[in-house]
């Protein structure tokens, strides 16, 4: 298991910077829209391993529900957001195929918390997300990204689906909109406040 580090500890701090580096991950299953995510709200050119599927992956990913998917992850992304002159976020998206969880441990070590992207029509895709950032012992919140034409779904349901804690944050966002994704980033931050005080 990896242990999460609390907002005070030392190695999020660089020697003589006034910014506190918080690293973030954005995880979710597979075509969920979390490079969508970092690329709507970084403030620099996110990095991006991006590349076209080929036949091979067709045969592997999973693409029912996702229509029109054409390209994929096949690393990481990673974006960047100063959210105050002394917090700086630096957000690290996890490739959401099954065959590349075990660079997920990797990416969750000094990571102080996950959001986690969901799909409402494809929830179960969800559950081995769900289980593997609580092995890692990170906080999460959860983001509804609300697709084009979806129905808004009734949080009381999403979390008895989800099987959440109470005190779990769950916001709808639309990954494409940068104030959405703010919104939810914002969720997650204030989440990790409270839990660490």
């Amino acid at each position: 298991m990896v242990s999460a580090p609390s907002l005070g500890e030392q190695a999020y701090v660089r020697g003589g910077a006034t910014q506190t580096a918080v690293k973030i991950l954005v995880v979710g299953h597979f075509a969920v829209g979390k490079t969508t995510f970092i690329g709507s709200i970084s403030e620099i050119e996110p990095l991006s391993t991006e590349e076209t599927m080929t036949r091979a992956a067709e045969a592997v990913d999973d693409l029912k529900g996702v229509q029109g998917k054409t390209t994929t992850t096949v690393a990481m992304d990673f974006g960047r957001l100063t959210i105050s002159d002394r917090v700086v976020l630096y957000l690290f998206g996890t490739p959401g195929q099954q065959r590349f969880v075990q660079m997920w441990e990797d990416m969750a070590r000094g990571a102080l918390g996950a959001l986690i992207l969901v799909d409402p029509e494809r929830l179960a895709d969800s559950f081995p997300v769900i289980d593997l950032i609580e092995q890692y012992g990170l906080d999460y919140a959860i983001a509804v990204n609300h697709f084009t034409g979806a129905p808004p779904r009734d949080e009381a349901a999403l979390r008895e689906a989800l099987d959440l804690l109470a005190d779990t944050p769950v916001v709808t966002c639309d990954a494409r909109d940068e104030k959405s994704s703010a919104a939810a980033l914002t969720t997650l931050v204030r989440y990790l406040l409270d839990r660490a005080h």
